[in-house]
């Protein structure tokens, strides 16, 4: 990996993501000790990008330093991760129901087209190109609510459990669902429809809890 100035934030986003991974497989249970050195070396780079994924990492509750023992992967239950879906699902329902209503033609249409680019990522299985949109896609009906505080608070919940978010897609044919969901709840805002559109968004992030827990207990069996 490139380690500069400008890749730096790419690389660190690129560690993150992978540790992301490892922690949602088990691969690194609770309490696994994360040295900046070992992780520098397995991932080609600096210390500098690992102690940003890990800072990042930390903010989404993850991670966090202990006395003596550093950064050690935290205790994360299921339990507490689906609660964590589920709040999200009524904060993402409520920021499209009145996205719906107050969206200009031209917001719409970019979600539109953010939606048709999703296609080329879904057919050629890449997460990242997916996450990237998905993360648009979702910013852009915060954007939507034309309401400045309720976008913040979507944005920092997000932020919180965008690292799962990510992983979910991995499991099973859940990326090419997602993008048919995020087409059911741009019809429904077509057609003017909160009510409906709120229901699809809160079934859509229920639906990315499932295959969480699905990705989850199929790795904790390898």
């Amino acid at each position: 990996m490139r380690d500069t100035a400008d890749g730096r934030g790419l690389i660190s986003d690129r560690i993150r993501d992978a540790l992301t991974d490892d922690i949602a497989a088990g691969s690194l249970p609770a309490g696994h000790a994360l040295d900046e050195q070992d992780l520098a070396a397995r991932f080609g780079a600096s210390r500098t990008p690992v102690r940003e994924a890990l800072r990042q990492l930390a903010f989404n509750g993850l991670v966090e330093q202990r006395p003596r023992r550093g950064v050690v992967v935290a205790r994360m239950t299921p339990e507490r991760i689906m609660d964590m879906f589920e709040a999200t699902a009524e904060i993402e329902a409520l920021c499209v129901r009145l996205a719906t209503y107050r969206m200009r033609p031209l917001e719409l249409s970019a979600l539109m087209d953010l939606h048709a680019r999703s296609g080329a990522a879904v057919e050629t299985g890449d997460f990242d190109a997916y996450d990237g949109l998905n993360r648009s896609f979702h910013e852009g009906l915060y954007a939507g609510t034309h309401n400045g505080f309720m976008a913040e608070q979507a944005l920092a919940i997000r932020a919180r459990l965008s690292a799962f978010r990510r992983t979910q897609l991995r499991q099973g044919d859940r990326i090419g669902r997602s993008r048919i969901e995020h087409g059911e709840i741009l019809a429904a805002i077509a057609e003017g429809d909160g009510e409906q559109a709120a229901r699809r968004m809160r079934a859509h992030m229920l639906n990315a809890a499932s295959a969480l827990d699905r990705y989850i207990a199929e790795h904790a069996q390898d």
